[in-house]
């Protein structure tokens, strides 16, 4: 059996001291001051005086080791206790070839593969407790945040894809209605002919301008004049007036 311990550190290697600086000053009120979490750097020790950790290379494992809590990249923080292993030192050895091989450094990935998910993996396979909740919060909820926007961006353009392609099929639809209907034969005593044009035409409008169908009350209004206009004895049949105005839509 062997004590395994966690080493956390402060993300300081940005390259620039108030960056630096800044870091620093949100894990102190992120961790410190409310328990949320911050950004950090992780690294597992067991089995001797290197701890093992995980980050970006280009070519080769991104597996490595230092003197445990000498990583000169960072600013040393705490470490933490996690458990004993039941694992012996070969057996160890065995887990860190097969990570090396598992964690290649050009997967390295900032909110979903990096140091403190590398940890979490080694200490599942030892058979200890993964680390606290608030030393990758902030890698959660950035990894969490980027998915919900990419979900919600597919389903976005899903439903529009769909919407589209209904209307186009209810429009050719009512298309080859009105196609069959102005092939047939016309009788003046007919008063529904036409009427399919109408809502074709109608429908066209509505999927490239946004124009609404006409109230109950315009169409009542409508009725009441085709009525009157059939009373008047010089008037034009109703059926061939409404034809006209309906093919000009």
């Amino acid at each position: 059996m062997a004590e395994v311990v966690l080493h956390i550190y402060d993300v300081t290697n940005s390259g620039s001291d108030k960056t630096n600086s800044t870091i620093l000053q949100i894990n102190k009120i992120f961790k410190d001051g409310i328990g949320l979490g911050g950004i950090f750097h992780s690294a597992v020790q067991v089995y001797g005086e290197d701890e093992w950790s995980f980050g970006y290379c280009e070519q080769g494992s991104g597996v490595f080791s230092c003197p445990s809590g000498k990583n000169p990249m960072y600013t040393y923080r705490e470490s933490i206790v996690l458990g004993t292993t039941d694992c012996s030192i070969f057996k160890v050895n065995q887990i860190l070839r097969e990570l090396s091989r598992e964690w290649p450094g050009y997967s390295y990935d900032l909110l979903a593969k990096n140091c403190n998910h590398f940890c979490d993996e080694l200490c599942e396979r030892l058979g200890v407790p993964k680390l606290p909740g608030w030393v990758n919060r902030f890698a959660h909820a950035g990894d969490a945040a980027m998915e919900v926007a990419g979900n919600t961006a597919v389903r976005f353009r899903q439903a529009k894809t769909e919407i589209v392609t209904a209307s186009k099929v209810a429009y050719r639809f009512l298309v080859g209605v009105t196609n069959n209907a102005t092939a047939s034969p016309e009788s003046a005593g007919n008063s529904n002919r036409g009427a399919p044009r109408f809502q074709a035409a109608w429908f066209k409008n509505l999927i490239t301008t946004g124009a609404k169908p006409s109230s109950s009350s315009d169409l009542e209004t409508k009725e009441e004049d085709a009525l009157w206009q059939h009373q008047q004895p010089d008037a034009e049949p109703p059926l061939q007036q409404n034809s006209r105005t309906w093919q000009s839509m």
